[in-house]
């Protein structure tokens, strides 16, 4: 006799990270993905929910690779940025930040998180702002964290927005960020007082990251300046530590202005390791490229050759409604949609590529591929999406149907359904 399950999905179309997909039944009990078969029998007792899916795609959850939780929803306050500079939005942070209260933090962060899994996210890394003395940004996440675990799970960065050697007091900060439970030690070299304060970040990062055991996140060479070449420093220490899948490099934005010699140096650097890149396209081409006149840059990294290279490159938000973008909605999909037109990823190839990179290719950036995926066994955190394939989903921006995290239904919601009225 056929066990009982808690949810059955029928005629799904499960996508798989890098071969054709294939229309199955998914079985979920006791919080993990039961089953998977082209067709499953009638179980003993009927699921607690059963949805037909005709069609529509089964994924793997959305990831969001890079966020600011502890600055999200809160554009206008003290006052809007009005050149749209990445350094107009640090001052106006600085004054924000101010005022924060646990509870401030919490409220703003935990509305943005549930912004976010209606929309299929159940993985986030977020950054916290470890730069002012009493870490409120950083213990506010930290509660998030664990209040949002039964149906998100989220990493916290400890990360110095004024840089590691901004304040006297910085450096301090960050170590007790990770005494008290940070996931990741962040940086910020190309807003360090000097070159060589840059360089010696760099390095106390991963210092930090071997002596606490805790993954790496560096805001690397987030400028268009051609001379911010501190991922160079990034790629040796993650050569001479060993540490390579556990390092991130986001934004490198400076990348994208490098000449080709230097760039293509640096691409035979990073093959003698695997560290991750994020890329942030909504952010990036928002705020880089303002000091040009014309051609403006895109202000995006190399995406498209780190990836026909083979190098992880996943994408995130980076902010939703902040003093450096007030726009945003935290769909992962608009994301991809950005990459593919702003990276130049318009092929089949291309497109597919920009979806897993924020899925597959995010959980492997976070380090959780072995909680992450729709195998049999594993926690059972997967979306449905109206759409059949990656294409559709990305061209149209799909509506997230469903929404599974952990084995249980958190979401729904009713695709959109126009009607033509004229004759």
């Amino acid at each position: 006799m056929s066990q009982s399950y808690d949810i059955l999905l029928r005629h799904g179309r499960l996508l798989h990270p890098n071969q054709p997909s294939e229309v199955v039944d998914v079985a979920i009990a006791d919080g993990k993905i039961a089953a998977v078969a082209s067709q499953l029998d009638q179980p003993a007792r009927p699921a607690r929910l059963e949805f037909d899916l005709q069609g529509q795609i089964i994924s793997p959850p959305f990831v969001e690779s890079h966020i600011h939780l502890d600055s999200a929803l809160t554009a206008g306050e003290p006052r809007w940025n009005q050149s749209g500079t990445l350094f107009e939005g640090i001052e106006i942070w600085r004054d924000r930040k101010q005022s924060l209260t646990l509870e401030d933090v919490k409220e703003r962060a935990i509305a943005t998180l549930k912004q976010q899994a209606m929309q299929g996210v159940l993985f986030v890394r977020s950054h916290a702002d470890v730069s002012e003395k009493n870490l409120i940004a950083l213990k506010g996440l930290l509660e998030v964290r664990d209040l949002v675990k039964d149906w998100m799970t989220l990493q916290v960065v400890a990360f110095p927005q004024d840089g590691v050697y901004g304040n006297p007091q910085n450096e301090s900060l960050m170590e007790e960020a990770l005494k008290l439970g940070a996931d990741a030690v962040g940086g910020i070299p190309h807003y360090e007082l000097t070159h060589e304060d840059g360089v010696r970040s760099v390095h106390r990062i991963f210092e930090l990251a071997e002596q606490y055991d805790r993954l790496v996140d560096i805001h690397c060479d987030e400028i268009d300046d051609d001379q911010a070449r501190f991922l160079e420093v990034v790629i040796a220490c993650a050569i001479r530590s060993s540490m390579g899948s556990r390092v991130t490099a986001s934004h490198t934005t400076a990348f994208g202005s490098y000449n080709n010699a230097y760039a293509f140096k640096l691409m035979g650097f990073l093959q003698h390791t695997c560290i991750n890149f994020i890329a942030n396209p909504l952010i990036n081409i928002t705020l880089q490229g303002r000091t040009d006149t014309y051609p403006k840059r895109r202000g995006v990294t190399r995406v498209k050759e780190l990836w026909q290279q083979g190098q992880n490159v996943s994408l995130g938000h980076d902010c939703i409604q902040d003093p450096w973008y007030s726009l945003g909605t935290g769909n992962m999909l608009n994301v991809a949609s950005m990459a593919a037109h702003v990276c130049q990823m318009t092929g089949t190839s291309e497109i597919d590529a920009c979806y897993n990179m924020v899925t597959w290719n995010g959980a492997k950036t976070l380090h959780i591929e072995d909680q992450y995926g729709l195998e049999v066994g594993k926690p059972a955190n997967l979306i449905v999406l109206d759409a059949e394939n990656r294409y559709e989903a990305i061209r149209r921006q799909a509506t997230v149907s469903y929404v599974i995290s952990q084995g249980k239904l958190i979401a729904s919601t009713e695709p959109p359904s126009p009607q033509w009225k004229l004759g």
